[in-house]
């Protein structure tokens, strides 16, 4: 019997489709015997359609439709009519009609399911990654892969009409290690040596732009050999571009329109622009991060100044050697017990610092916690923190960028505890006016910041070699809702100043030669004024979804710890593939 092909999907009928003759292809997402009338909801993933096999209908048919389980995968035939008024889904797009059957066939049956295909799935996250092929059936999963398709097609639009040229760079390339581990392939026609899967286009587009093609953006898959965590993936998507004889403003502009039109066009969100600006140092003082949640007014403030004239050792000592006290008032928070401000200093010790110190404000002053040793100085606290009566002050002292990276910690997860984040809001800001360079005190020496082709701005050309941490870069963060959506940079385009960044991180020029060639040779040609920016499109999906986590955003990825459930990979594999690629395993001893 020749198979039923669908005339129509199961999101598409209504009103003016009742008396026409159909055939639908699906699966069985429910099944119910009312007294001997058969209930079949169809879907697929346009929509759910309610099928019947009514009381007259024939035998054959009653027995078809009794063998029906979930997940069956059928063909029906039927007639479009209304549904009684009494029985009307005003919750179902389709809910005014239903399809009476005149034919079904069992294109294929299902075997017992491991988890219900719902609308959002309770199963275990393991599960749900080994039978994705199941989870990916949810009408929640498939949203969110619409979703992701919807985004990636507005943004192809948006710079296909800002002239933008979509360059496809090389996925294998010359391994250039900087930053996380490269993902190497063996060569086999090229007998030990290796291609690397590329971490970003970084080299190929800024080679584009050597080669005159002034705007690129691509789609790009990139590759990182590092630890998964909840926005993180060995393999994802990035939102790549590169622009000519450009300035900073022209690319943070050109990344907003696209960012208020991929939302108006997927979610019928307006955004408000200009977005935020707010320098590293602004950022890092006010909200103690580089990535800040604006979603809320929680800020720190610095006590620094006050806090070295207390008698407080453990505060002033930490200012005598250089570093920095900041504090956060919390407004109303006086009833947080000893108790509720140890779950705190969990958050804050996770990010390096020794303790957080607190004090309440009463009607006399302050009160608790190490508010004794601040007695004399409690004019100036309140009026520095503009605290009142009920206000909880918490406090971290170390070195400036512990203190205030410890103390945001503290701030987010106030945020989060208090209710203070509306989650169907999105806020976008810029964090621009990074330092170039960040000691590495491990190594004793200077580390690029974001990453060696970075420019510096133009008044630290000419002095950057005598004091690198006074250096700030033509650099820029591009965050959402307190993550990191995208990071990119004004390029080096000029070979002298490339060499000084090198003679900086100590980099020889033999040693960049050997892994940058290609690009430094390029720019003795003639290369244009550039830069650039690249945008996680898994965050990006994840952030308007509604997710924590890029997993539920990417149709196959890998668990934490970088396996594929589905297809169980990475495996091992045969000994004559090694032997084909020239490679012997040297695996530590199992014990």
């Amino acid at each position: 019997m020749e198979r039923m092909k669908r005339t129509v999907t199961c999101g598409e009928l209504g009103i003016a489709s009742i008396g026409s003759k159909v055939i639908l292809n699906g699966w069985v997402h429910r099944s119910r015997d009312h007294g001997g009338i058969q209930f079949i909801n169809l879907r697929d993933r346009y929509g759910i359609t309610q099928v019947v096999v009514d009381e007259h209908a024939s035998d054959q048919l009653k027995a078809k439709a009794e063998l029906l389980r979930f997940e069956y995968c059928i063909a029906v035939e039927g007639t479009v009519r209304a549904r009684p008024d009494s029985m009307i889904n005003t919750d179902m797009p389709t809910g005014k009609i239903e399809v009476s059957a005149e034919r079904i066939e069992i294109l294929s049956t299902c075997e017992v399911l491991p988890f219900m295909i719902d609308e959002a799935s309770d199963a275990r996250e393991d599960i749900r990654l080994k039978y994705r092929f199941l989870d990916l059936r949810t009408p929640w999963m498939q949203k969110k892969v619409a979703l992701r398709h919807n985004v990636t097609r507005a943004v192809r639009e948006f710079f296909s009409d800002q002239d933008f040229y979509e360059i496809e760079t090389p996925t294998l390339i010359r391994s250039t290690p900087e930053g996380a581990r490269d993902m190497l392939v063996p060569a086999r026609i090229n007998p030990g040596k290796f291609y690397a899967l590329p971490q970003s286009p970084q080299l190929f587009k800024q080679i584009l732009m050597v080669s005159g093609l002034d705007k690129y953006f691509q789609i790009a898959r990139c590759y990182r050999d590092e630890d998964a965590r909840g926005d993180r993936q060995l393999e994802f998507t990035q939102i790549d571009l590169e622009m000519s004889f450009i300035s900073r403003d022209d690319i943070l502009d050109v990344i907003e329109g696209m960012t208020c039109q991929v939302f108006e066009k997927t979610m019928g969100c307006v955004l408000p622009r200009p977005f935020k600006r707010f320098s590293y140092r602004e950022a890092m003082e006010t909200y103690g991060t580089d990535k800040p949640d604006v979603r809320f007014e929680l800020r720190l403030s610095d006590l620094t100044e006050t806090a070295g004239k207390s008698g407080f050792r453990a505060f002033s000592s930490v200012v005598e050697a250089g570093g920095s006290v900041k504090a956060l008032r919390v407004p109303k928070c006086a009833h947080y017990s000893r108790k509720m401000v140890e779950d705190l200093e969990g958050a804050a010790k996770i990010y390096g610092a020794k303790g957080l110190a607190w004090m309440k404000v009463t009607g006399e002053g302050l009160d608790g916690g190490v508010a004794k040793f601040f007695t004399d100085l409690k004019d100036e606290i309140i009026s520095t923190l503009e605290a009142g009566p009920e206000d909880l002050i918490l406090m971290v002292a170390d070195e400036w960028t512990t203190a205030c990276t410890a103390l945001g910690a503290v701030r987010n997860k106030l945020g989060t505890d208090l209710g203070l984040i509306d989650d169907k809001e999105f806020t976008f800001c810029w964090v621009i006016d990074f330092p170039l360079f960040e000691w590495n005190k491990e190594e004793e020496k200077w580390d690029p910041m974001h990453h060696m082709f970075s420019m510096p701005q133009e008044r630290f050309i000419e002095t950057m070699e005598e004091n690198p941490g006074e250096v700030i870069g033509d650099l820029y963060d591009f965050v959402c809702n307190g993550y990191e959506l995208g990071s990119g940079s004004i390029r080096i385009h000029i070979p002298d100043i490339q060499k000084k960044i090198f003679r900086i991180i100590g980099f020889s020029e033999e040693e960049a030669m050997r892994r940058f060639g290609f690009l430094l040779n390029s720019f003795k040609y003639g290369a244009p004024p550039h830069g650039g920016i690249a945008l996680g499109l898994d965050r990006l999906v994840m952030i308007m979804a509604g997710e924590k986590t890029i997993r539920e955003v990417i149709p196959f990825p890998k668990n934490t710890a970088g396996v594929s459930p589905m297809e169980d990979s990475p495996s091992t594999v045969e000994d004559e593939q090694l032997r084909e690629l020239h490679l012997k395993l040297d695996l530590p001893e199992e014990g």
